[in-house]
């Protein structure tokens, strides 16, 4: 896991355009829902310890929407999650989605507030999700929506370091859901993850 973080930060540094992204994130399933989690309340952690590893991707569609600090890319990614301490199974998943940045400067710094949606898919039914599904006689899907709320810092700025600039460190939430039965008639059986990453903008 250093040695593939490593190699991502030298080669996103190599390049300097600031209109793709990559991140690398890294988390674990929780046993709150998306509003508690939102609130703050996101400590608590799924019991069985599921995990998640996360690549994904960015092209960047418009700089200053709106002529405010708003930043739109296409994003899409790819994920692994280790359920195997719940059913000896690993699943895998797809996202496509587009996300927004609200950008905040103070003192030289930058802190980035981020809200994607889109679509995922994942290879199995996750583990959480049926054990959610279950507990509320409700139905599973492979195919759900999909939210990706983040927070992070400009790490480059804060430690004045300009080869480093535009690469964040922070927290998101991956968010998995049916939107109260809008799709598949899925209106329980989602999923929150919440991770920690380090992304490049080049």
């Amino acid at each position: 896991m250093k040695l593939t973080a490593l190699l991502f930060l030298l080669l996103t540094t190599l390049f300097a355009q600031d209109n793709y992204s990559l991140r690398l994130a890294h988390g674990e399933a929780s046993t709150k829902d998306l509003g508690e989690i939102i609130t703050g309340d996101f400590l608590n952690t799924h019991p069985k310890g599921l995990y998640v590893t996360v690549f994904d991707g960015g092209c960047l569609l418009q700089k200053g929407a709106f002529n405010l600090p708003l930043d739109f890319y296409l994003k899409g990614g790819f994920s692994a999650f280790d359920d195997r301490n719940a059913n000896d199974n690993m699943v895998y998943e797809t996202t496509l989605y587009i996300k927004l940045y609200y950008n905040m400067d103070f003192w030289k710094n930058r802190v980035r507030f981020g809200f994607g949606e889109g679509a995922s898919y994942t290879s199995n039914i996750l583990y959480v999700e049926k054990e959610d599904a279950e507990k509320n006689q409700d139905n599973n899907s492979k195919i759900l929506n999909y939210l990706d709320i983040s927070l992070d810092f400009d790490f480059g700025r804060l430690i004045r370091y300009e080869p480093l600039y535009e690469t964040h460190l922070g927290w998101a939430l991956k968010h998995r859901s049916g939107i109260f039965g809008l799709i598949n008639n899925v209106r329980h059986g989602g999923s929150n993850y919440n991770t920690f990453y380090i992304e490049k903008n080049f």
